[in-house]
């Protein structure tokens, strides 16, 4: 039986404060982002917007929330200080939400909707509007006494996208049920200037994975069409060595101009990725794999391979390390492997089960060279340490076949496999 995920209504989160995980306070929540979807779909819940000490407000993505309660907001410690601008594919829930005057579907009734309950989706950090509080009648300043009433999202009209015109909004609602890939196919195709337009409308997240996926022409022109701050906030969500990439095909004053509006440790990643050469190891590697301390339990380290935004090849290991546990690392001590971690009690120690016996890559270690190592050793990943011992990052599989496939591979129509019907365009 799927666990009961606890519903907060909005009104409850207005005003309440948000902490990071060492108890300090971030700021106060002002309001909640919500994208309308097509398909008779509930609204999602992209984000909070934060009024952080300086008075400044500022977006919050869900995907940073690890605990929503009605009396405080718990985040991952990582918060973007750049101002909160709302986009035309946004909705801002307590300001356009509630007092709002829509329709009962049963009986084609007004109502007026005061206040939206919220959920997150099982195991999932995706967060949904799942009823409404509503109250019956017109309103106004004689008529304040109609029955009041919960309902679920789907009994209430007005809310709703059409599934038709021509609107950013409109196609990117279409968009979110669709792998990155899949989306980056469908922008590819389309003209210049839509493609532009229809990538600004996609959130930061979204847009990181989505140019992720499309060729260096596309991503040129996307990135460079994009305000400079909002092309530094894309840069930092996108995985380092993709961002290095693409920093790569710019002009020079244009890549250090993004990178200085960066977040420091995030252009220092970027940075050191750019130093290697393009076709090695270090030119390969992402800079963020899963690193834990000897003194770190198998329990610690499912916990880490259990996030949902890592990437399978980086799910599949984890990397032992001497403190720091950040790339570069301390001292590099071996590879546990998901499989191990699962034949292992809870409570064992990650030092007590690593894997020393691979000999980790160099840096400079040439393309053809990795390839063999990944196959010749049945891996998915492997890491890449310096001369000194310390751990500087991982090279994956995805990361080899993208130098080893044809370099228009990217414009390839996935549908041609199975034809239209045959492919899980839902990603579920």
């Amino acid at each position: 039986m799927a666990a009961v995920t606890p519903r907060v209504f909005v009104s409850h989160l207005s005003g309440v404060p948000v902490f990071d995980p060492n108890g300090d306070q971030v700021g106060r929540v002002r309001d909640l982002v919500a994208m309308l979807r097509v398909g008779g779909r509930p609204p999602r819940i992209l984000g909070l917007v934060v009024e952080v000490i300086s008075r400044r407000r500022i977006f919050l993505p869900m995907t940073r929330v690890t605990g929503v309660e009605s009396g405080q907001v718990i985040t991952t410690g990582v918060v973007n200080m750049r101002r909160f601008e709302q986009r035309p594919t946004e909705r801002l829930v307590l300001g356009e939400f509630l007092d709002r005057r829509v329709r009962l579907v049963e009986d084609d009734e007004d109502v007026t909707v005061l206040d939206v309950a919220i959920q997150q989706l099982p195991a999932r950090r995706d967060w949904e509007i799942d009823k409404y509080f509503v109250r019956k009648g017109r309103g106004g300043a004689l008529r304040r006494k109609g029955e009041t009433l919960t309902v679920e999202w789907s009994a209430v009209s007005g809310f709703s996208l059409e599934e038709h015109g021509q609107g950013a909004e409109n196609l990117v609602a279409t968009f979110e049920r669709l792998r990155p890939t899949d989306v980056a196919n469908a922008l590819h195709h389309l003209s210049p200037k839509r493609r532009v337009e229809v990538a600004a409308a996609l959130d930061d997240d979204r847009l990181a994975d989505v140019l992720e996926e499309l060729p260096e022409d596309d991503q040129v022109e996307i990135i460079g069409k994009l305000a400079e701050e909002r092309a530094a906030d894309v840069l930092e969500a996108m995985d380092p060595d993709d961002a290095a990439d693409l920093l790569s095909e710019l002009p020079e004053d244009d890549k250090e101009r993004l990178l200085a509006l960066m977040r420091p440790d995030d252009a220092a990643d970027v940075r050191r990725l750019m130093s290697y050469e393009e076709r090695t190891a270090g030119g390969l590697m992402t800079t963020e794999p899963i690193v834990l301390r000897p003194d770190a339990t198998v329990a610690d380290a499912l916990a880490r391979v259990r996030q949902a935004d890592l990437s399978p090849a980086l799910a599949a290991q984890v990397y032992v390390c001497r403190s720091p546990d950040e790339t570069p690392t301390g001292k590099y001590l071996g590879t546990v492997h998901f499989q191990r971690l699962l034949r292992d009690p809870p409570f064992t120690l990650v030092s007590s089960i690593v894997d020393s016996d691979l000999v980790p890559l160099r840096p400079d270690t040439p393309l053809p060279l990795v390839t063999s190592y990944l196959a010749a050793y049945n891996m998915v990943s492997a890491p890449v340490v310096d001369e000194s011992g310390s751990l500087l990052g991982a090279v994956t599989v995805d990361d080899v076949l993208d130098h080893l496939l044809p370099d228009d591979w990217r414009e390839t129509d996935l549908t041609d496999l199975h034809g239209e019907e045959g492919v899980d365009r839902g990603g579920r």
